[in-house]
């Protein structure tokens, strides 16, 4: 008796759908819009890829200098500027060419490093040429930080320093967004010991990121807001054709 019930109100559902069908077409595909419209607006900025960057020589024309190039468009005049005057002199004293680079972001399965090596790879293909070169790289959107260096430079700036620089002077204040601090600093401290002064070392803040890593961040709080009204819309898109199915049952 139960399953005559059931096949009883399955079929007069599927011969109640052409008269929902109908009344629920707009809705269903504006809740298939607005779903689509979430996901769209999810997604972050496409990932940059070593080949979307121009050659040295076409920024070169196009910008006129290769100290600072901030495709992100996060950094200030005062920043460009003073790092593009830091840089030059650096270049003219030293013969060492140092290069900032700071771009939205990367692909997220790879390295930071790694695309940084690329980069200088494609700028420099050989070793004489990567030989005095410095390359500094920030990936703002990602919060992510790296460096390389040719070999002439490796004599005055060991990996170790190298790499503290781009982990720690760098990235500490990225990770708070403070991407001007961020290039400021570590400008700073990387001029200075290719000057062959005393290094000043890396910022004391390891405790402070330790204490505040329990929050959640503003991605991590859009995301958890935006997968909320996408379940509440899938539950909205299922229950409202059903309610509507049996009120028109229960008419006269």
């Amino acid at each position: 008796m139960v399953i005559t019930n059931l096949l009883h109100r399955l079929w007069c559902f599927v011969q109640a759908l052409p008269k929902i069908t109908n009344r629920w077409q707009r809705l269903s595909c504006g809740a298939i819009a607005l779903l689509i419209s979430f996901n769209l607006l999810a997604v972050p900025a496409f990932a940059l890829q070593v080949s979307d960057i121009p050659d040295l020589s076409e920024i070169k024309t196009l910008a006129d200098q290769t100290w600072v190039i901030d495709d992100s468009e996060v950094l200030s005049a005062l920043t460009k500027s003073t790092t593009a005057s830091k840089a030059a002199k650096l270049a003219e004293q030293t013969g060492i060419d140092v290069h900032v680079v700071a771009i939205q972001r990367i692909d997220l399965g790879q390295p930071t490093s790694e695309f940084a090596s690329e980069l200088f790879d494609k700028w420099f293909p050989t070793e004489s040429d990567k030989a005095n070169q410095v390359l500094l790289l920030l990936a703002t959107e990602d919060h992510r930080t790296a460096i390389q260096t040719g070999s002439k430079v490796k004599e005055l700036l060991p990996d170790s320093i190298a790499t503290s620089i781009a982990d720690e002077t760098m990235l500490y204040p990225a990770r708070k967004a403070n991407y001007n601090q961020a290039v400021n600093e570590g400008i700073s401290r990387l001029e200075a010991v290719l000057r062959g002064k005393p290094d000043p070392g890396a910022p004391l803040l390891v405790v402070e990121e330790s204490e505040t890593s329990n929050y959640a961040t503003k991605e991590e709080t859009e995301a958890s807001s935006s997968n909320v009204v996408v379940i509440l819309l899938l539950i909205l898109a299922t229950l409202l054709p059903m309610a509507t199915y049996y009120w028109l049952q229960g008419k006269p």
